[in-house]
């Protein structure tokens, strides 16, 4: 679209925004709503329009007299029109924050330009719920009780296991003693039996002078 139609339209159309007469229209999410531009007959070009509350203006479509699109860039996939609802324009899914604005038409009849009526579709407002405060009591601090170990010098403790640990251990040293005596003495025993000269008392061996001496005197 020429950019001199565009200022033009601008400025009309922020005209029509101050002046009485706007219908205010309040749409939920995904709501469908048709919006009405009846230029009557005689005309030659239908242009719809609208003014952006957050992107400003922007041009949607033109349409001739048999309502067959003329501007070069096809209709928006949000925006609805046929040639049995003609002069109407349906947004099939409105969305606050996409859409929520001043629509207009303007159509040409007779080389004069004449502007429809303005609507303004606003989003409802949905009301928050406030997060819901979640209280939660502090928990008292652990305390530990020392752990007092109580000493009686007057007394001498001793372990309980003690006893039953020593028992055992002096019966076997006890019993390994024991069996030790036996074994020597049986030892003993049975080498007298085997050997008995080695316990015989040997002869005296009498020196060769004494003996000699000893025949003299017989």
């Amino acid at each position: 679209m020429d950019q001199k139609w565009i200022r033009i339209l601008t400025i009309l159309v922020f005209y029509q925004q101050m002046a009485p007469g706007v219908g205010n229209i309040q749409l939920r999410e995904e709501e469908r709503y048709e919006i009405k531009c009846d230029p009557g007959e005689m005309y030659s070009t239908v242009m719809w329009f609208r003014v952006l509350d957050k992107s400003g203006f922007e041009f949607i479509a033109s349409f001739d007299a048999k309502w067959s699109i003329k501007s070069r860039n096809e209709l928006p996939k949000y925006f609805y029109t046929a040639k049995e609802i003609k002069n109407t324009l349906t947004i099939t899914s409105f969305r606050k924050v996409r859409d929520s604005g001043l629509y207009s038409c303007a159509f040409i009849k007779n080389n004069i330009l004449v502007f429809g009526p303005a609507t303004r579709l606003r989003g409802v407002e949905v009301p928050t719920k406030a997060p819901a405060v979640i209280t939660t009591r502090p928990t008292p601090p652990k305390t530990t009780t020392p752990c007092v170990c109580k000493i009686n010098l007057g007394k001498k403790h001793f372990p309980l296991c003690a006893p039953i640990i020593l028992a055992p251990l002096a019966g076997g040293c006890g019993l390994l003693l024991l069996l030790l005596i036996i074994a020597v003495l049986y030892c003993n025993h049975v080498r007298t039996r085997r050997c008995p000269h080695h316990y015989k008392r040997k002869p005296r061996t009498v020196p060769p002078e004494n003996l000699m001496m000893a025949k003299r005197y017989v």
